[in-house]
């Protein structure tokens, strides 16, 4: 049987996902028309805040596995898309392109301009090169299916005509609220309700928001009550605490501290010494070492001054005590306070231009291998409309690409 050519392929969302998918799969038809649908007047919108304005495309771990454990959600899935195409996949598509990459020391990679203006301009040349059709303020308001016939008809909102394509693919990014993802309910597929992921700890009021700007570099934080942990620097806000050690937290919490209405203890251990024999040795060798000096003027683990000061006080010693004075119990407090700093947290902070979300399609209504519909064999996903989420330093982004470097197969 010869397979029906394919001549029209719509790409619902004009995001990173969308605009990858719409270049890939002009390349892989070049027959085929494809249009390219934005429902707002802004093009690449969560590509132009991304990393401060700077862009953070992708990762630049080196194993695939390390890649894999980025991902609370869509990781089994992710693991066998990335043999096709992942993060130093798309560093090279982006180098063929003459756009200049760094890899800065915790992994992340950014265009060597510094501005997200430089992945922008490359992905809109690509897409015009390419012949993509590109309207903005039109929104896909319904998709007509009929099961006896291939393609589809979609309604949009700039005509009261149906318009027949071949192909759709569907990459219309995460939506905070269920309601976001009925029109894909209404098709049959499954959805999995979302909540935030990638979020900051509010601690209203609380002594410590005194230290904003502080960053501590090597922590390891804790929910307690739960199996949930995350290592790496801790930054102290105006409202509570941010920082890589924090988002890894919460995306991989999502569900569980929805569930406490982020209502919930997190405990902070400063040094990233979890052998609470092991630092009380440390310590008990630092008062051996530097017996007369005072504690505010020797700060163990190269800790900031004013978190250091701030510890002490919290520790109930003073800060012209001696190391020598300080005695087991003294240690005591310092192990405690060091290793085992708690502190309540009431609430969060998304990133409202950068919203990570738990949840969306079911992979369950997907054929991973093809990001195809298991409800119509001529849709695709691609992005963050599927549930999908990675924590922060990239990763997203590199989910992005690679589900629509997949659906961009038409397969």
């Amino acid at each position: 049987m010869v397979k029906k050519p394919i001549k029209k392929v719509a790409i619902v969302g004009g995001g990173a996902a969308g605009f990858f998918a719409a270049i890939q799969t002009a390349y892989n038809f070049p027959d085929a028309s494809i249009y390219l649908y934005e429902k707002s007047k802004k093009l690449l919108a969560k590509v132009k805040v991304s990393g401060g304005g700077r862009c953070n495309v992708t990762n630049g771990c080196e194993q695939l596995s390390e890649l894999v454990r980025a991902y609370p959600r869509g990781d089994k899935q992710l693991k066998k898309l990335f043999r096709v195409f992942n993060n130093k996949s798309m560093m090279e598509w982006l180098a063929a392109r003459n756009v200049k990459l760094k890899t800065e020391p915790d992994g992340r990679v950014f265009p060597v301009s510094n501005s997200s203006q430089t992945i922008i301009d490359c992905l809109e040349a690509a897409a015009f090169e390419a012949g993509v059709r590109i309207a903005t303020k039109t929104a896909v308001e319904k998709i007509h299916l009929k099961a006896e016939e291939k393609g589809l008809h979609i309604k949009c909102s700039d005509s009261s005509d149906l318009r027949y394509f071949d192909k759709l693919i569907i990459a219309t990014g995460g939506s905070p609220k269920l309601s976001g993802f009925k029109w894909l309910a209404d098709l049959g597929h499954e959805i999995v309700p979302p909540v935030p992921s990638l979020f900051t700890f509010n601690m209203p009021r609380h002594p410590i928001t005194k230290l904003m700007g502080l960053v501590a570099q090597d922590t390891h934080v804790s929910i307690q009550g739960t199996k949930l942990k995350a290592s790496g620097p801790l930054l102290i806000t105006h409202w509570g605490m941010s920082g890589p050690a924090i988002l890894k937290l919460s995306a991989f919490g999502a569900r569980i501290l929805a569930e406490k209405n982020y209502q919930f203890k997190v405990q902070v251990n400063w040094v990233n010494i979890n052998n609470q024999d092991e630092l009380n040795s440390e310590l008990l060798q630092i008062a051996a070492d530097h017996p007369q000096k005072q504690l505010s003027n020797y700060r163990p683990f190269g800790l900031a001054d004013r978190l250091w000061q701030y510890l002490l006080q919290k520790s109930g010693l003073a800060t012209d005590k001696k190391w020598s004075e300080l005695g087991k119990k003294g240690i005591n407090k310092l192990v405690n306070t060091l290793g085992h700093d708690v502190y309540e947290v009431n609430g969060k902070t998304t990133f409202k231009e950068e919203f990570v979300t738990c949840g969306g399609l079911s992979w369950s209504s997907i054929d991973a291998k093809h990001m195809r519909s298991k409800i119509h064999p001529d849709i695709y996903f691609a992005g963050e409309v599927v549930d999908v989420d990675g924590i922060t330093g990239g990763y997203n982004f590199q989910a992005a690409w690679t589900t629509a470097f997949i659906a961009a197969k038409l397969g």
